[in-house]
Formats: C-alpha cells, structure tokens, sequence
C-alpha cells in the first residue's frame, strides 16, 4: 500500500504542476491576444491616417500648381478640364 500512496502523492503533484502550467499558458495567451488586438487597432488608425495624408498631399500638389508651381501645372490643367466638363454636363442635365 505504501507504493500505492507515493504513486498517488506523486500523480497529486504532477497534475498540480500541470494544472499551474495551463493557467500559466491561458494567462499569456490571454495577453497575446490582447497585444495582437492592440496591433490591429493602431494598424487600422495608421491606414487611416495614411489616407488622409495621402490627400492631404493631392491638395498640396494641387495648391502649389494653382500658386504658380511648374511642377504639378499639366495635372491641374486636367484637373480643371475635367470638373469644367462636369460642370457642362450637370448644366445640360439642368436643360433637359
């Protein structure tokens, strides 16, 4: 019987250890996927700051062409054509 009780104590002390160790794994798996969520937030502002910025640049572009700049001329010409004829077309639609 006293192989019996050490078999047990000893089963008693492994389940333990194992049983702390899955808390443990649970515990840090809990925070990784509080870090991962906290990644794909800040992802998805970055993106969206990203876009603005991105227009932000497109009127910046467009600003510096109207102020004189040689740079972006060809573009603004384009862009003002093409919202003249968006004008032209709406007017038409008007007339109708």
């Amino acid at each position: 019987m006293n192989g019996l009780s050490e078999l047990i104590d000893s089963l008693e002390i492994k389940f333990f250890k194992l049983n702390q160790k899955l808390i443990k794994l649970e515990k840090t798996n809990q925070e990784l996927l509080e870090k991962i969520k906290a990644s794909e937030d800040i992802q998805s502002q970055q993106a969206k700051e990203i876009a603005v910025l991105k227009d932000n640049i497109e009127n910046l572009k467009m600003v510096n062409s109207l102020l004189g700049s040689e740079e972006n001329k060809r573009e603004t010409k384009l862009k003002i054509n093409s919202l003249i004829r968006e004008i032209d077309y709406c007017i038409a639609q008007l007339s109708d």
